[in-house]
């Protein structure tokens, strides 16, 4: 018990003590903390440990009738005062256990270790340790007491009552994601219908380029603080062995499904209609599915990249490299057939890159019957051009989506080691 007795008058707070000392006598053990207790209540502890400042022990041992065991074993210590009559016996030994005192009498841990008190504990303590014959060490079949489907339906049910009850973050992320659809839609308005040359088609790609990087952009970042403060919580629980990292990371991840989907509905069906992509079935669930994913895999970059650095503003300053990497490897402002040899693995992986390949392989990757002219006056087909020009082919639409599942998967990974392996924790 941590200090029951805060807070109250003498009369509830000896209501309180007398119900604890009823508690002993059944024959149950209580270890209380207690803070400037009436003679009474403390008369009703049996031992008493007195700790200094560092965890030193200063007393261990019983405190006898009236408090006599304590007040004799301190009065027996060279220069200490003695205590008046009447006088509270747990205020007399703070006041004479104080830094000042010491700086007269000497060390009370000390003393304590030379006196017969530290010998009766510390003999105490070796019997003890020693099992009693027949006996085996505990043991227990599994780790958490609950399985991991359970801790994983547990803490989904935990996260979605925080998102519920902190909805400042999904307001912000969908009226970031309402403004720059208009945005977008109305820089770009129309330009999705026209690809008669390249600059057209270019005007397309970069349409689509800006949307996946401004839109997983803010969901990393604005997931990031919201991860950290789940966190801290989270350093309390564990330990408490409440649930492992494999569940927590996932269900952490999980809860933005639903969110993820609005947002990706909202943003698709404003910026689809103004720029004018092509109106086919096929093409707008392929738009629909990449953005998802996309918004979904920057989501959990946006975890791990917590999970592996000890505060938000770390996390978001290291993540801005990254970012800048990805958007110059990504393919669009230098596709992939001109780069140099030594640096295209730096495009493999990338995922902005795979993003982007989705959007813009299922807009412009299977068109062959409309052509684009070149400044030569050459023309090609728009199929061609995207293979030719960005490395874009339709037909591998599938493995795209399979190379984003798995970069979700590698940061959901890591995410979950260093939850597990990693403490921040600031003591």
């Amino acid at each position: 018990m941590d200090e029951p007795t805060s807070g109250l008058d003498a009369r509830a707070a000896a209501i309180v003590m007398r119900t604890v000392r009823n508690t002993v006598d059944t024959g149950r053990t209580v270890v209380c903390t207690i803070h400037q207790p009436s003679i009474d209540i403390f008369e009703a502890f049996d031992e008493l440990l007195l700790l200094k400042r560092g965890g030193h022990v200063v007393y261990f041992g019983p405190l006898g009738r009236d408090s006599a065991l304590l007040v004799d074993y301190f009065r027996k210590i060279e220069g200490v005062p003695p205590i008046k009559e009447g006088y509270n016996p747990s205020t007399w030994m703070l006041e004479v256990t104080t830094p000042a005192m010491e700086e007269k009498i000497g060390n009370f841990a000390e003393i304590f270790k030379k006196s017969p008190l530290f010998k009766q504990a510390e003999e105490l303590i070796a019997a003890e340790a020693v099992p009693a014959e027949g006996s085996e060490p505990l043991k227990f079949d599994r780790v958490y007491a609950r399985s991991w489907p359970v801790q994983f339906q547990a803490l989904l049910w935990k996260f979605a009552k925080t998102y519920w009850r902190f909805p400042e973050y999904n307001a912000i992320r969908y009226l970031l994601t309402l403004v720059m659809a208009l945005l977008i839609g109305t820089n770009f308005l129309n330009l999705g219908s026209k690809r008669k040359t390249q600059q057209d088609v270019l005007n397309v790609m970069g349409a689509l380029f800006i949307s996946v990087i401004q839109l997983g952009v803010n969901n990393a970042q604005n997931v990031q603080p919201v991860i950290a403060i789940e966190r801290a919580v989270s350093y309390r629980e564990r330990p408490a062995g409440m649930y492992a990292p494999l569940p927590y990371a996932l269900a952490a991840g999980v809860v933005e499904i639903p969110y993820c989907l609005t947002q990706t509905a909202l943003y698709t069906v404003i910026t689809y209609a103004l720029v004018n992509f092509i109106w086919t079935p096929a093409k707008f669930f392929w738009f629909f599915f990449f953005m998802f994913q996309t918004l979904f895999l920057f989501t959990y970059y946006g975890i791990m990249s917590i999970a592996i650095t000890p505060n938000v503003q770390i996390a978001q300053v290291t993540s801005i490299l990254f970012y800048f990497l990805w958007c110059l490897f990504c393919g669009f402002l230098i596709p992939r057939p001109a780069m140099g040899g030594w640096l295209v693995w730096l495009y493999y992986l990338d995922p902005m890159a795979w993003s982007l390949y989705g959007v813009v392989g299922s807009q412009l990757g299977d068109i062959d019957n409309e052509f684009i002219s070149y400044a030569d006056g050459t023309t090609v087909t728009i199929k061609e051009f995207t293979r030719s020009y960005f490395g874009f082919k339709h037909e591998l639409l599938g493995m795209v989506v399979g190379i984003m599942f798995a970069f979700t998967v590698v940061f959901f990974l890591v995410a979950t080691w260093a939850l597990r392996y990693l403490n921040f924790q600031n003591r």
